[in-house]
């Protein structure tokens, strides 16, 4: 809950979602999970990147997808995962970002929650 955005709700609905952090080998794997990531169609030539796959407990993306949007529209404390929400929100508009910022919140939930640290404003945000 030291993440400016996520509150009682969205984290107790992380951790138990998660179950646990050792289910999981890597933090990116977490954005996956929760059906996050794009997905992908190849097919000889063809290389296309989609919508989001949507795979996964869709009341915990709803509830990571809110908490990006309060951080890109309404949290006042500055962070670098700030930041990089807002400069990707003027590239790819706003939707987009908040799914990209959801993801990363995702990302950097598991990772504080497998090493036991709280969250850092200054901190570069995990890819």
């Amino acid at each position: 809950m030291s993440i400016p955005g996520v509150g009682a709700i969205t984290a107790t609905s992380f951790v138990t979602a998660i179950e646990s952090p050792d289910n999981f080998r890597k933090s990116r794997s977490v954005g996956a999970w929760v059906g996050l990531t794009t997905r992908r169609y190849q097919s000889g030539e063809i290389d296309y990147k989609g919508h989001i796959s949507r795979r996964g407990d869709h009341h915990l993306r709803g509830l990571l997808y809110e908490a990006a949007s309060v951080i890109l529209t309404r949290s006042s404390a500055e962070s670098d995962l700030r930041t990089w929400g807002l400069k990707l929100r003027e590239r790819i508009g706003f939707k987009r970002a908040a799914v990209a910022l959801a993801r990363k919140l995702a990302v950097t939930m598991h990772a504080m929650l497998r090493d036991g640290t709280l969250f850092e404003r200054g901190m570069k945000a995990s890819a």
